[in-house]
């Protein structure tokens, strides 16, 4: 039987677009919805027609701020996905939400449409922080809508950014402390990156140097950990039954689409590899781009790349595809570790990630 396929829906529309942001988003303030998600449904059955066999292990609203669909929307993709495909058992239905898009019975609505995980974007945990940051949403807002997706989810997630302007590991070290207690199943902490074309490129931040935003790196594993989050990839903590199972489709080399103006996906069809864009359109990639990829993506987990999961993908093994110098220098330098079933970073490779796989991969992709 055909492994599950999961479906990232992607609304790229925004109140106001953060200064640290480089996705592909829109700011506008009346949205034809009723037309947008019409294409989304168009766009669904034309991938049924390829892929009539699969079932819907996940699906992702991302964005943009997707709480800002209309549940009625919500509940009618989710319908016509379950009409076309039908879902497996226990599928994962997430949503992403800002604090301030909530308008009376908001997230018990969302629930009503059929979103059983809720993903909080709060970002920061006071409001001096929260205005750096250029959030539209304060600490009273933000409280707010914590209680209620508590209230009406059982499965949810929080994401905080952290090494913000000024920020000290002490102080990141007592927010994140609050963060755990607040009850969330699911923690997303990301460092603060200064990304091209962005409104924070252009200015001269006074953000952590690179030692300090490591040592709050390591700080952050430890302290949730010792909470019950361990981290499982690099920027996400929770236990076990509580990991994101749609994240890890893209990590673990799954099959994915993408619904939605900038979405993409990955598919693996008769044999053949492709990168899925916007518009039904394919690019075939080679099983060696694609084994890439994998490297890249399963380097991020803390498990690391599973060597059987990567074979059965790709058909390659992982000697094939690497630069074996380099990995036994990166391994004798202490960055990578390796096992008859696994490669996986050290605790002192996490923290140079980026440098690792650009040094493993041949083609420096």
């Amino acid at each position: 039987m055909p492994a599950n396929l999961a479906v990232y829906i992607h609304w790229p529309w925004c109140k106001s677009k953060c200064p640290y942001c480089d996705f592909f988003k829109k700011v506008e303030k009346n949205v034809d919805q009723q037309a947008v998600v019409q294409t989304y449904l168009e766009a669904l059955k034309n991938y049924h027609q390829l892929l009539p066999e699969r079932k819907i292990g996940s699906v992702f609203f991302g964005g943009g701020t997707p709480s800002l669909i209309e549940p009625k929307y919500v509940a009618l993709i989710l319908e016509t996905i379950g009409n076309l495909w039908g879902y497996a058992e226990k599928p994962e239905i997430s949503l992403e939400a800002n604090p301030n898009t909530e308008y009376p019975d908001m997230f018990s609505a969302l629930h009503n449409a059929g979103i059983n995980r809720l993903s909080l974007g709060v970002q920061a945990l006071n409001d001096p922080d929260l205005r750096a940051l250029g959030r539209t949403h304060n600490l009273k807002q933000a409280m707010h809508a914590i209680e209620n997706v508590l209230k009406n989810f059982d499965n949810h997630s929080m994401d905080l950014i952290y090494a913000r302007p000024n920020q000290t590991p002490e102080a990141w070290a007592q927010e994140l402390e609050q963060a755990v207690q607040l009850g969330f199943k699911h923690l997303s902490l990301y460092q603060l990156t200064i990304e091209e074309n962005t409104p924070f490129a252009k200015r001269k931040l006074p953000l952590p140097d690179d030692e300090t935003a490591a040592l709050m790196y390591q700080a952050t594993n430890t302290l949730t950990e010792s909470f019950g989050y361990p981290f499982y990839e690099v920027s996400n903590y929770a236990p076990t039954a509580y990991e994101s199972a749609h994240n890890k489709v893209y990590w673990q080399g799954g099959d994915y689409i993408g619904i939605g103006q900038s979405a993409h996906g990955r598919l693996k069809h008769l044999g053949r590899f492709y990168a899925l864009q916007y518009g039904f359109k394919a690019e075939e990639l080679s099983a060696f781009e694609r084994a890439e990829e994998l490297v890249i993506t399963g380097l991020r987990l803390r498990q690391g790349l599973d060597k059987k999961r990567f074979h059965d993908i790709t058909g390659l093994k992982l000697e094939e595809v690497l630069d074996l110098n380099r990995l036994n220098s990166l391994k004798n330098e202490g960055f990578l570790e390796e096992t008859d079933t696994a490669l996986r970073a050290t605790s002192k490779g996490f923290l140079v990630l980026n440098y690792l796989t650009k040094e493993l991969v041949r083609s420096n992709l």
